[in-house]
This record gives structure tokens, C-alpha cells and sequence, in this order.
């Protein structure tokens, strides 16, 4: 289903009040208001956006359960960031490959993490001869006490230990660019999914000896599910779940248990995905855009065998980040999927009919947006792109805002 993006044809209202700044930038700055317009007027919801703190290019977060966050910056830091924005350093952190679109990546925790402490991490490794490709491993998280050694002043730095690999891109190749590498687990907690770009390299993708340009499905320890579409083929990379993908940027399931994806098509033609076992979805034989050197490339109607994106867009978004919204602050939203855009520097809210999917609201943010995670309480964190990239924190605009607790007390 081609998208023209339902939100050209409605103006939406933007509203904004500075509330202050704090010069630590440590607790919110600024509360701006934003009315926005849904196809239904009836439809329209309100959110306050707060500003928390700031970071150096990051890429992922995620949710710990005493409500403080695992953040991921590009570069090669990962952070434990409070509700008010206060950032502590994690030790352990492996070397990363960081130029191009490549460094540390995505964040998740375990599906047993409250027993285990268990996190994955993803990143970019350097391979030999100017090649590189990203990675998949496991590690413990160890953090603050919140209690004083005297002995030793580091006992409340927060740490990752037990570093183990389990999944590597293969092969690695030359260029910075199309990792994805980034990952979701089932919600049955059995199966962990990872996105492995096409690292622009075109053929690949549609290559079963490669796992570039791939949906990749592993056991939590890292070994290959002996009930993989393809694990009885001749020469297929046994990890493959689905393949003729080109830069999966968001992988998320709804609440009926389906997994979805994003990803940027080449000139125009970005994809949301249902995902389903085995299939093929295409590129680089069809896309809905075409390359950036203006050579035509045919559109999944010419090519039935291919599966189709549930919704395309053109122009591009640009997606970054994937989620579907399940709290109550936004009841109304409750089912929707939520995609940071990049170039189009909005978050797009898409609706669902089954199986069926479109564009519903578009929201300008005026800066790119890299991700975008729910929260404890139903409210929306959005990561901007780049340096100075700031933590967002939206709410109904009608909520009174609540005190953030301190976590270590």
C-alpha cells in the first residue's frame, strides 16, 4: 500500500511556550505544547514535549524496571540516565568501529533480565583489510548500590562484564554504512530477532550464503532454532528468518504477537514490513523508490513472488526506531505504531485494520529523530539525531506534570 502521506493534506498546529532553562540541562527546559491534527478532527490529541538532558549522537534506549534508561551513544558510550536527566557512564563497553553511520548501536535487555541482570548490545566491529560488520552479544549489568565503599571508590560504578558475542554480520565488507543491527526479542521471551543491513551493497540481500540484507532469528544464548525456514537449505545461512531487506532501522511486535519492520528504501520507497516466516522481501530486484543515481528499479506489483511493504512512502521519512503504543496516558493511540523520522523530522504515527496499515498523524519535531521508546507510565521518549541531540519526554498536554522519584532512594 503506497502512502502520500495523509498529514500533506492537513495542516497541523504547532504551538510552543518556553518555560525556562536549566543550565545543567539536567532536569526539563523547556515544556512546549503541541496541538496536533488527526485525520478526524474528533481525533485530536495534545502533548506537552520536555526537554531532559542532552547526548553525543545516540542511537538506542531502553527501559529498566526501576524506571531509568540505557542509553547508547554512537561514538562508543553507554549511559544509565535517571528520569531527570542525570547521566552515569557504564563501564566495560567493547571498542567500537565508530565513523560513517557505524558505532555502538542498539541497547535491549534480556526477557529474564530482573532475575539475571542479562543485557545485548550491539555495535560495529573493525574486521581485516579496511572491512567491518556489526555484532550481537550478551553481557551482565551490575549497578549502584546507592551505598558507600570506603575502601573502594568505584564499587557504584555501573559496569557490564561476561562480554560474550553471538552474532556476527557475514561478510564483513568495505563502507560505513547499513549495520542496522538492531534487535527485538518475541514476547514469549524465546526468540531474539536482529536486523543485518544490505551495508549497501545491493546483491546480498538476496544472497542465503550471506546474512547481509537479512531478518535474522537466534535462541537468547545465540544458537539457531532448528525450526528456521531455511535451516535445511543447501548453502543458507541457518540463521535467516526472512531476506531482501535493505536497512532495517525499527523492529518492533504488535500485541497480537506479529512482528513488523521499518526500513529505508534507496531514493524514496521507505518500508513498514509485516514480517512473516521465509519470506522474500525483494530488494534489491523490486523497491517502491528508486536509486539515487535516477536508475528505475520495479515496484513489488511487477514481481507478486516478493512480499509488498504495508505501507511505502515517497518522499522519504527516513525511519529511525519503531514501537507500538500500548499505555493509557494516550488511549487514543493505544495499537499505533510510532516511527522517528530523520530527513523528515517528525514522528509518524501509523494505524492499523488487521493487517492492514497507514500513515494516521504526522507530528513535526523541526530536528531529526532517532528514536522513540514508551515509558513506564504510558508517556512517549524521544531520542533526537546527532550532537546535542536532546531526550524528550511527551505527555498529554492537559496532565499536571508529577515529580520524578528518585530511583535511588
Amino acid at each position: 500500500m503506497r502512502n502520500h502521506t495523509l498529514a500533506t493534506a492537513m495542516a497541523l498546529i504547532l504551538v510552543a511556550c518556553s518555560n525556562g532553562e536549566d543550565a545543567q540541562a539536567t532536569q526539563s527546559s523547556v515544556n512546549e505544547v503541541q496541538s496536533l491534527a488527526d485525520t478526524s478532527l474528533a481525533d485530536r490529541v495534545s502533548f506537552e514535549k520536555t526537554a531532559i538532558t542532552t547526548f553525543d549522537e545516540p542511537w538506542a534506549m531502553t527501559f529498566l524496571p526501576d524506571g531509568r534508561m540505557l542509553v547508547t551513544e554512537r561514538p562508543g558510550k553507554l549511559l544509565l540516565v535517571d528520569q531527570r536527566g542525570e547521566k552515569t557512564p557504564i563501564a566495560g563497553v567493547p571498542e567500537v568501529d565508530y565513523g560513517g553511520q557505524g558505532g555502538l548501536g542498539d541497547v535491549v535487555l534480556a526477557p529474564d533480565f530482573a532475575a539475571t541482570g542479562k543485557i545485548y548490545l550491539s555495535w560495529v566491529e573493525a574486521g581485516k583489510d579496511d572491512t567491518r560488520g556489526a555484532v550481537v552479544a550478551h553481557a551482565d549489568l551490575t549497578l549502584p548500590s546507592g551505598e558507600t565503599d570506603a575502601d573502594d571508590a568505584k564499587a557504584d560504578t555501573p559496569k557490564i562484564s561476561n562480554l560474550k558475542i553471538i552474532w556476527t554480520q557475514k561478510p564483513k565488507v568495505t563502507g560505513r554504512g547499513h549495520y542496522s543491527h538492531r534487535m527485538v526479542f518475541s514476547p514469549d521471551g524465546k526468540y531474539l530477532f536482529i536486523g543485518s543491513g544490505d551495508r549497501q551493497k545491493f546483491d546480498p540481500a538476496q544472497d542465503m550464503s550471506s546474512n547481509l540484507g537479512k531478518i535474522i532469528r537466534l535462541f537468547p544464548d545465540g544458537t539457531v532454532p532448528q525450526n528456521n525456514p531455511f535451516v535445511d537449505m543447501k548453502d543458507a545461512l541457518p540463521e535467516i528468518w526472512t531476506l531482501g531487506h535493505r536497512n532495517i532501522l525499527g523492529l518492533a511486535f504488535d500485541s497480537k504477537g506479529r512482528l513488523w519492520n521499518q526500513e529505508m528504501g534507496p531514493k524514496a520507497g521507505d518500508e513498514l514490513n509485516l514480517v512473516q516466516r521465509g519470506a522474500n522481501y525483494g530488494y534489491p530486484v523490486v523497491s517502491e523508490g528508486d536509486h539515487y543515481d535516477g536508475k528505475k528499479i520495479p515496484r513489488h506489483e511487477t514481481h507478486p513472488e516478493f512480499a509488498a511493504p504495508k505501507v511505502s512512502w515517497d518522499p522519504t521519512i527516513a525511519p529511525s526506531g519503531l514501537i507500538f503504543y500500548s499505555g493509557n496516558l494516550f488511549p487514543s493511540w493505544k495499537g499505533s505504531a510510532f516511527i522517528g523520522g530523520l530527513a523528515s523530522e517528525a514522528i509518524i504515527r501509523v494505524s492499523f485494520d488487521g493487517e492492514k496499515a497507514q500513515e494516521a498523524e504526522r507530528f513535526p519535531m523541526d530536528k531529526r529523530i532517532r528514536e522513540i521508546e514508551q515509558g513506564p507510565d504510558g508517556a512517549l521518549w524521544v531520542l533526537e539525531d546527532g550532537k546535542g541531540a536532546r531526550l524528550l519526554r511527551l505527555t498529554p498536554a492537559s496532565q499536571q506534570q508529577p515529580v520524578m522519584p528518585d530511583p535511588e532512594q
